[in-house]
Formats: structure tokens, sequence, C-alpha cells
């Protein structure tokens, strides 16, 4: 019987809650224990019910060095991350990092370069790269079940009410007292989209990417984009799409097309269900499991499973985040391009989720796709190179 490892949590509000409710899963099957939480109002004995009596501080050094712990997790503001984890790193304890890791690709390396230094492990928080669904596509692309790989596109058209830009000071802003924040749809709610597409195609590390178009826009009242979309040309050969929106008429599942010569695959990646669509066969769906990255890092830490999301594998998507950080503010989408719904306080885009769909079934820009609102925002989309 092994001996659960102490874990102490930065940040157990907000998207903490479900680091919170994991931690409490982990804890029951006896792998992890939460030694401390580090938030700036103490947790009350209700949410810290099944939990024990974890140290409460908001001294997140402290906290590590009267735990003992062995594990943090750091769920905290984007610009908060770098220094957390590099305060976590001299006292050689390991991380699971929430994505995006950092606000700027010079941060990023900041923090990737001193965790190393330190020899201490990090996994950063994309969850969707834990599902079977990612190894069991490249498997199916390496061996031509679709042919040759043409592209990917990514596409998420989500739902998001006016008071989600108001959830946080550093919400919907770029930059917060001087620092990047870059709380941009593709940078944040839907960068999942960006790290799984850039991951089935093998395109995740700084190098893989070759050039960078971005077109983002708002139609909300914030400094960020919240109505975007980036084209990433890769070392590989082939091109990346993806297209966001949180004005989305409809929620909808947000999932990766991978295009081959002879087919296609879908992966609805929130769900870990997998659609083949290939000439000559009829269509076939699969779904699959998912591994838990706190558990893959404890698993890594106590029988030297494969670390799951290693900082270097984020390297590519870290420069789509520069790329959207380097761009030109977004544009505002004129009065005419947004309503409001009545009685939910949310703006709506209308058609919006049709172009987010044919974004990434065409690998176009929304410019490209005849949107008319972004038909003069033509001067963001020029590819920025990254070599």
């Amino acid at each position: 019987m092994t001996t659960p490892l102490p874990v102490v949590l930065a940040g157990a509000r907000g998207h903490g809650r479900w680091h919170v409710e994991n931690i409490r899963r982990l804890q029951k099957k006896g792998l992890v224990r939460l030694a401390g939480v580090c938030e700036l109002t103490p947790l009350t004995d209700q949410e810290l019910d099944g939990l024990g009596t974890p140290e409460q501080s908001a001294d997140f050094g402290a906290l590590l060095d009267s735990t003992g712990a062995r594990i943090a997790v750091i769920c905290t503001p984007i610009p908060t991350h770098t220094d957390l984890a590099l305060t976590a790193a001299e006292r050689g304890v390991h991380l699971l990092l929430e994505k995006p890791p950092a606000p700027s690709y010079a941060e990023f390396r900041r923090m990737a370069d001193g965790v190393a230094a330190a020899g201490i492990v990090c996994q950063i928080g994309f969850q969707s790269l834990g599902s079977h669904a990612v190894p069991a596509i490249r498997e199916l692309v390496a061996e031509g079940a679709i042919g040759q790989l043409v592209g990917l596109g990514g596409a998420g058209a989500w739902v998001r009410g006016e008071d989600y830009f108001r959830r946080a000071p550093w919400a919907g802003k770029r930059r917060l007292n001087g620092v990047d924040v870059i709380d941009g749809a593709l940078t944040n709610p839907l960068a999942h989209a960006v790290a799984t597409a850039l991951a089935l195609g093998g395109s995740t590390r700084a190098e893989d990417v070759t050039g960078i178009a971005t077109e983002l826009l708002r139609a909300n009242a914030i400094e960020s984009d919240d109505t975007s979309c980036v084209r990433i040309g890769t070392a590989q050969g082939h091109q990346v799409t993806v297209a966001a929106t949180l004005c989305a008429e409809r929620a909808d599942e947000p999932y990766v097309l991978v295009h081959g010569s002879t087919g296609r695959i879908t992966f609805w990646y929130k769900q870990d269900r997998v659609l083949l669509q290939r000439a000559g066969h009829g269509p076939e769906e699969f779904e699959h499991g998912r591994t838990d990255l706190l558990e893959n890092l404890v698993a890594h830490l106590t029988t030297g499973a494969d670390l799951l999301v290693p900082p270097e594998e984020t390297g590519a998507f870290m420069k789509v985040v520069e790329a959207i950080r380097t761009a030109p503010d977004p544009a505002p989408l004129p009065d005419t391009a947004w309503h409001r719904v009545p009685g939910e306080n949310r703006r709506v885009v209308p058609g919006i989720d049709g172009l987010v769909a044919a974004a990434a079934d065409t690998l176009s820009l929304y410019s490209e796709l005849g949107a008319p609102w972004a038909l003069n925002a033509e001067h963001l989309s020029k590819e920025v190179s990254t070599r």
C-alpha cells in the first residue's frame, strides 16, 4: 500500500472547485491527501467536506514548507502561474499547472526552464490530452485510415453571458496593471481546441510552428477576443485552423476535425467521442476512456508512468498565445453584427455558429468565408512567421 502523496491546491474557487472535487476523488482512492489550500479567503468546513483539515494560508511558499507537499496544483489567475510554479520548483515540489501555462512565450520559457533546472516534474492541465482518443486518432492517421493528412480544423461555439467577463478582475483582459493576461476565447476557455488540434497533428513543440495568422474580434465590451480564429502553419507541412466564439446562437460541443485525402475524423474532445468517415466504409463511432492528469502525475512519480503533458509538449500552443498577445487588439464588431438575447444577458453574433463550423471544415479564416464584419479586418490576418 503506497502512502498518499500530500497535495497543496492554490486556487480552490471558481474553476478550482473542479480540482477540489478531483482531489476528493483521488483521496478516496488513497492516492493523494489534501495537505494545504492556498486561498485569500479560507475554505469553509462545508467546502472541505470529506477532505479532512488541511492547512490553509494565503502564503503559497510557507504552505508548501509547512505541509511537506510533494505536489502543488496551481489554478490561479493566468499572470501568477510562472511565479507560483517557480516557488514550488525551488522547493522540489512537483506541479500540475492549469492551462494556459503562461500569458506570454517569455513567461512560459521562464517557467519551463526553471522547472527543468530544478529537476521537478510539471504537468500542464490540458485535460483533453489525457483522452485515450488522442493516441488512437494518431494511430489511425499513421496507418493511413484517411489517406494523407491534409490539415486539421478546430471549432468551438460556446455561450457566455456578460457576467462571465466580470467573474474576476482579470477576466476578459489582455493586460491588467501593466501585466499580460491574454484571457481570450482561444487562449483560455477554448484553449483545448487549439492544443488538441496541434496534438492530433503531431505539432506540439514550439519548433513545430512555422507561422500564425490571427483574426481577433469582440462583440462584448471587453479588451480580449470573444470571437476569433487562427491559422497555424506547421513544420509537418499541414495547416491547423481553429475558430471559436463565446457569442454562439446555441451552445455546441467543441470538436477537432482531422482532414485526410480519403476521409476525415471528428473528435468531440470533451466527450472523448470519435467519428471516422472514410471512402469505401460506413461511418464508425468510437468512445474512449480518459486518464486524469493529476492521477497520471501521481502514477509518474510513484510507478514511472509516462507523463502525458510536460511543458515542452505545449510549446506550440504557447506560440499561438504569443501571436495573439502581439497581434493588434481585438476589433470591436459593429453594433449591427450582434444583438442581446432578451432575459439572458448575453450577446450573440448571428450566423457565427455556421462560420465556426465552416472554418474547421474548410481551414479558412472568417474573412475568407465572407463574414461581412471580418472583411474589414483583413489586416489582422497577416501571417506572422515564428521562425
